[in-house]
């Protein structure tokens, strides 16, 4: 169990000048082993919160309520058991759809968006590791807007300085976007922490550098394993 005990966004001015400051309470994934290759996860928000503010006039609102849930499986094509040494590697597939839970208080999304993930993982020496993602993601917004195929791709950096603690660096980037203002791409870093065998505390912060990005995105997390 993968657990966002908080997360914040903070992001830039639209092309009306709103700004929107975002909450997230909770956002738990469930992961279940079916096979030793393969895994069903549930994810679900249980609580968000919106607060927009426009310029033009000036203009404060609020939006709370239930957020999305997301069924995905995955399926570990190799390096499930193996991923010690150095060269070392891992693929799988990860198949996914969102779901909407309300779609009029503006925390849920409004349509049914399905999609694909495709994680690869390298051990580049006994303390570095390097994760790759690359995605397809079958999107609407809203009413206003026709499904359209949007782009998903990560790199992330990560380093065990002891048996207990890592840390990380990440670049992800969000791509044929209807934004107006362009692509979303956001460099992040954060770190983990062995509480015990089965317990990990992770957190982080994401920096928007792109127009449409969020300028900051602070986050702390907590994983479990039964």
């Amino acid at each position: 169990m993968e657990t966002n005990l908080f997360g914040y966004f903070r992001s830039r001015p639209d092309e009306n000048g709103t700004v929107t400051d975002s909450y997230d309470v909770a956002i738990t994934n469930v992961r279940i082993g079916l096979t030793n290759h393969v895994e069903l996860s549930l994810v679900w928000q249980p609580y968000g919160f919106v607060r927009a503010r426009e310029v033009n006039p000036v203009k404060v609102t609020h939006q709370s309520g239930i957020g999305r849930i997301d069924v995905r499986g995955k399926i570990n094509l190799w390096g499930n058991d193996k991923f010690e040494k150095p060269g070392d590697t891992a693929l799988a597939l990860l198949p996914f759809v969102v779901l909407p839970t309300d779609r009029d208080n503006g925390i849920s999304p409004q349509y049914v968006d399905p999609g694909l993930i495709v994680p690869y993982a390298i051990k580049l020496s006994d303390k570095f590791a390097l994760g790759v993602n690359g995605a397809l993601f079958y999107f609407r917004e809203d009413a206003t807007t026709s499904y359209h195929m949007e782009y998903l791709a990560s790199a992330s950096l990560s380093y065990e300085w002891n048996d207990k603690f890592g840390t990380y660096y990440e670049v992800a980037g969000r791509f044929h976007t209807q934004d107006p203002r362009g692509d979303v791409v956001v460099l992040g870093t954060g770190f983990t922490y062995k509480l015990r065998k089965d317990l990990q505390l992770d957190g982080g912060v994401n920096f928007g550098v792109t127009p449409a990005s969020d300028r900051i995105n602070p986050f702390v997390g907590l994983s479990a394993r039964f």
